[in-house]
């Protein structure tokens, strides 16, 4: 027994203690001004006023805590307002530059049945200045481009197509900007825009951590309890920046994967709080928890079932941390599928148990991960459909294909119902045995979305499945020797916002890095024709070999040409070394009189050597539009 206490004090005080933080409130016997010996065990004012004083400001933090979805809330409306606004705009100058190509074309045939040959073009796509051949110089791999001058001034540079840098397009510039990896690690940093953002996000945390926080060691406490409660609080945003299915591609125009990042800032952040929560718990136990009000021993503490409850929600979130890192990620794919699932449910399992306080966001997190994985992935977007595979010439590379009439009826909006370009799936190939059933990879749909308008509808659907290990291995044994495999499908998902952005523009410049020409070639053919427009149409696609030339037919490439798309494919980077994609950007924009639009999509060095190109013309006044398609979830 602790010296200076008897167990009826010590019992009765924490025991009034957790009443009040389970009701949120003072328990009864605090909330009398004058507390006599008939009415606690523990006749101490001194004592009784420190836990009264110890329990509100629990309460008080759960209060300010509490409103800290409300101002998520209002910073998702500013992002709504901001994503209408744009949407409307882009809708506006698409139809301008479609209606204008329509028009164009209406004269040009007109004037043909009139036996009249008309000066203009039909659409100014046919216009170009770079050769569908043309390659660009080779850049030494040890060389820094990010220091490398730009351009000497070309023929035909205009400078009156370029506005006056001034402090917009230099904030713009900074934002779009991506720093180089961190050193040793080899971590890939985003771009400066994401960085600030996720700062304000941590900020916004820091805040709410240590508002009307008492700074005192006897009331640590309540330091260590804030810490648990902004954990809970972040709980509903960290599985519906998750869940496939999701309001905030309507609202903000962005699909779960652009928002991926922030789910694992949102995770890191709240695996960090849970850190904070239990090493503050133990010592406050170990060193500032008064005797009188401490439990009999340390053995007693940490069997109590309400603590192993939160050691038990602890050890979850924070392997649920270390699986969902990008070196285990990759190394082991398929375990860290399954370990996802299994620890979301056993952490909210814990919880629940563990923190009174947290049912209702540990609900809502639930109602959030059961109705996308199974109501809605499971049980509305899942189909199983017949497909042939094919190894391509590289021996690395199965092109799965199915088609199929897309059915009338309204209802069910799965694959059956078609897909809108740059969309992904996920399958699950059953045929492979194992887990295989049970797996679901994603992969971007590399052939063009159907038309609807076309009566009957019907759907060629295409994937490029690289074989790296795991999964994608064991598919290209099966494809070596079977034709034919089923497939079930969950999807389609993603986000029009690429398509939109090249609608509006009236020079639209698409980068593809490998197979990263699976996102852009649906979105290239959707420009060029289902909605051809006045505009120009750039497409640069590096390739590592001659073989990757097959997973895009030729045919296809000679369709996108007749309509106008101005078509660069270099030197295989295996025979001659990475092409000067800076250099591409600005000799393009350089004969370009009008706003830019660029979606580049490939790996992490492209990506960012494409940004900062842009990042560069946009400072010096040029008006440039980019999205970023980035490999890997």
């Amino acid at each position: 027994m602790i010296p200076g206490s008897s167990t009826s004090d010590r019992e009765w005080a924490l025991d009034v203690f957790r009443q009040s933080l389970r009701t949120s409130r003072l328990a009864s016997p605090l909330q009398v001004q004058v507390i006599t010996a008939s009415d606690s065990p523990l006749y101490d004012p001194e004592k009784l006023e420190y836990l009264r004083q110890l329990i509100q400001y629990i309460l008080d933090g759960r209060v300010i805590v509490a409103s800290y979805n409300l101002v998520l809330l209002a910073i998702l409306l500013l992002f709504t307002i901001s994503h209408y606004r744009q949407r409307i705009t882009e809708k506006r100058k698409w139809r301008a530059i479609e209606e204008d190509a329509r028009d164009a074309n209406s004269e040009t045939a007109e004037n043909s049945e009139n036996g009249t040959e008309s000066s203009s073009s039909s659409s100014s796509t046919l216009e170009g200045s770079l050769s569908s051949q043309a390659t660009y110089p080779k850049c030494d791999d040890e060389a820094d481009l990010e220091r490398q001058p730009l351009l000497k001034t070309r023929p035909g540079w205009s400078q009156s197509r370029r506005l006056k840098p001034g402090v917009v397009a230099h904030v713009r510039s900074w934002l779009m900007y991506q720093p180089r990896p961190i050193p040793f690690v080899n971590r890939s940093l985003p771009s400066n825009g994401t960085s600030l953002f996720v700062t304000g996000y941590f900020a916004l945390n820091i805040f709410f951590q240590f508002f009307k926080l008492p700074f005192e060691a006897r009331h640590f406490f309540a330091f260590a309890d804030r810490a648990g409660y902004i954990f809970i609080v972040n709980l509903p945003l960290l599985y519906l920046l998750a869940a496939k299915n999701q309001p905030l591609k309507l609202l903000t125009g962005r699909s779960y994967e652009a928002l991926n990042i922030y789910h694992r800032r949102v995770g890191e952040l709240m695996c960090f709080e849970a850190l904070v929560h239990f090493v503050a718990m133990v010592y406050w136990r170990l060193v500032l928890e008064p005797d009188w009000l401490a439990t009999e021993s340390l053995w007693h503490y940490f069997t109590h079932p309400l603590v192993l409850e939160g050691i038990g929600a602890f050890v979850s979130y924070e392997l649920l941390y270390f699986t969902s890192l990008g070196s285990f990620r990759q190394r082991w794919y398929e375990l860290f599928l399954a370990s996802h699932v299994f620890l979301q449910i056993a952490a909210l399992v814990f919880l629940w148990l563990h923190f009174w306080t947290s049912r209702p966001y540990v609900f809502a997190s639930l109602v959030i991960f059961i109705s996308d994985r199974i109501i809605w992935r499971v049980g509305l977007k899942s189909v199983t459909i017949p497909a042939g595979i094919k190894v391509l010439e590289d021996g690395e590379t199965v092109l799965l294909s199915a088609q199929w009439d897309i059915p009338h009826r309204k209802g069910r909006r799965n694959i059956l119902h078609g897909w809108r370009p740059a969309d992904h799936i996920f399958i699950s190939v059953p045929n492979l045995g194992g887990y295989s059933n049970f797996q679901a990879h994603p992969f971007t749909i590399a052939s063009a979305a159907p038309n609807q308008d076309d009566a009957p509808a019907r759907a060629y659907l295409d994937l490029l499945i690289r074989a790296c290990s795991g999964f994608t291995l064991e598919f290209l044994r099966h494809a070596r020797l079977n034709p034919t495999v089923s497939v079930r499908i969950d999807g389609p998902y993603g986000s029009q916002d690429p398509l939109n952005m090249l609608r509006a523009t009236e020079t639209a410049v698409l980068i593809a890095g490998g197979s990263g020409i699976a996102v852009v070639f649906p979105l290239l053919w959707d420009l060029a024709i289902v909605h051809p427009g006045k505009r120009k149409i750039h497409l640069m696609w590096i390739i590592h070999s001659r073989s990757q030339q097959s997973w895009v037919s030729a045919h296809r490439l000679d369709q996108l040409r007749r309509a106008g798309v101005h078509i660069t494919i270099p030197q295989p980077t295996a025979e001659a070394g990475r092409p000067d994609v800076a250099s591409y950007i600005a000799e393009i924009v350089s004969t370009s009189p009008a706003d830019v639009g660029v979606v580049v999509s490939g790996p992490d060095g492209l990506n960012r050597a494409a940004r900062n190109a842009c990042a560069r013309q946009v400072q010096s006044g040029v008006d440039i539009d980019l999205r970023v398609e980035k490999f890997g979830w």
